[in-house]
């Protein structure tokens, strides 16, 4: 039983603090009112400080040895777009109870021969039938992905597949388009796909002769650092109908954009990032090399204009990394960069906010997560100064309240995974793996 007394907390609908005391029992939030009595409790004082609710990143490939770096910095639940549910079980399992944030996944992603990223592992697999897909859908259910993701070099007519089979189970589908050569964002939304990650496919429904492998005159003739408004809002108005869901990733787009000069923050988790540097050993040589400056990084402007025309024009766009694929997408505090990315593109401190609590947990169908309320689970962050003034408040990290468990940052980075005991793990997933005729990859 915890108090946190005379905290300012934040109303998640309303953008409004107002000073109240929180009681938590075990994982739940019980009570928040101001000048609450309780006997026999942990109590927190919490004076000038501001309470919101823990972060969720929407867009992840979490791994055991960088896992607990979220939660550090304040996320608490990860929706992991591709993985192995065999590797995230234990994770999964515990539902945001350990020390790692709660993991909602899919499995591995589904793609079309030859595979962006090769032959079938654990982590994808590639479909050129109807019969496999499935069988993928099948087998992917019955492990419990919460979701499917689908990749860009599927065919349309084994996508139109895997949807069907997902819809039997209630399982929506996700998709990384950013590559396909036959499938934009209005003929995805017209399969019935949900999720656009990256908000991929928009591009190729605004300049339909425009692929990442295009010549590049066509490249040349988009005029990414000013996105035409006007077709940005056509296809938004079209993929609004269908309910579709973005995933924006902005700071994967911007750090590449950036390359060597990539965003960074004086931060005692970017510290001890770059003291475990066996982790992301292909970050610094993207960088150097501006690896995707002129592919992923020139979209970044084009990017942030569909994502603040698709919210304000109702649709659901929500906060999501990608870490920690491209350069420099920090586990934890990439989210915080997100925040702010969402801020220039022209959302307010609390609508940026939002993506990232309540109308996340709303687009996952969570009905206790993303808001401080009596019956919540108790997943919140004690700032230090308020985020509604300035969005790079919300990694002035106090402390954070995890499931009900009171956590300083420096207790969960004492354990993050050395690089032996990843080894260790890593060895054993191999084989666990290969019990089950399942190819690790390289």
């Amino acid at each position: 039983m915890k108090l946190l007394k005379n905290g300012f907390v934040i109303n998640m609908e309303r953008g409004e603090f107002t000073r109240q005391d929180v009681y938590i029992e075990n994982n739940k939030i019980i009570k928040v009112a101001p000048n609450l009595q309780m006997n026999h409790v942990e109590v927190m004082d919490c004076t000038n400080k501001w309470l919101i609710p823990g972060l969720i990143d929407m867009h992840v490939h979490i791994k055991k040895h960088f896992a607990n770096y979220f939660t550090a910095a304040g996320i608490t639940t990860v929706r992991n777009t591709a993985g192995s549910i065999i590797e995230l079980k234990p994770f999964i399992d515990a539902n945001g109870s350990e020390l790692e944030p709660r993991v909602i996944s899919a499995d591995r992603m589904i793609d079309g021969p030859p595979g962006l990223w090769g032959d079938d592992t654990a982590y994808n697999i590639n479909v050129d039938n109807e019969d496999l897909a499935r069988q993928e859908v099948a087998r992917q259910v019955e492990l419990g992905a919460h979701f499917i993701k689908i990749y860009g070099w599927l065919d349309p007519e084994y996508m139109k597949v895997v949807v069907d089979e997902a819809n039997k189970h209630n399982l929506e589908v996700s998709s990384d388009i950013l590559y396909s050569r036959k499938v934009d964002a209005l003929l995805a939304a017209d399969i019935g796909i949900n999720w656009l990650e990256h908000a991929s496919g928009i591009v190729q429904a605004m300049y339909p002769q425009w692929t990442m492998d295009a010549p590049q005159e066509i490249w040349d003739s988009i005029p990414w650092e000013q996105p035409d408004e006007e077709l940005i809002e056509s296809i938004c108005k079209q993929l609004l109908i269908k309910d579709i869901k973005l995933c924006p990733t902005i700071v994967l787009y911007d750090q590449m954009r950036l390359a060597a000069q990539y965003w960074t923050t004086n931060h005692e988790i970017v510290h001890h990032m770059e003291d475990s540097d066996y982790l992301f050993k292909h970050w610094p040589q993207a960088a150097q090399a501006k690896q995707g400056q002129s592919t992923f990084g020139i979209q970044t402007k084009t990017i942030q204009k569909i994502a603040y025309t698709y919210y304000k024009m109702g649709g659901t766009v929500v906060t999501g990394t990608d870490t920690p694929a491209g350069i420099y997408t920090y586990p934890g505090i990439a989210l915080h960069r997100e925040l702010q990315l969402f801020v220039d593109a022209g959302f307010t401190p609390f609508e940026a906010l939002q993506q990232a609590t309540i109308n996340a947990a709303k687009a996952l169908k969570v009905a206790d997560l993303g808001e401080i309320k009596e019956g919540f689970t108790a997943d919140l962050l004690v700032l230090n100064e308020n985020p509604l003034i300035n969005i790079e408040n919300t990694m002035k990290i106090d402390r954070l309240v995890k499931d009900g468990k009171l956590y300083t940052i420096p207790e969960l980075l004492e354990n993050i995974p050395t690089e032996q005991e990843m080894n260790d793990f890593i060895n054993e997933l191999i084989k666990t793996f290969e019990e089950q005729g399942l190819y690790a990859g390289n």
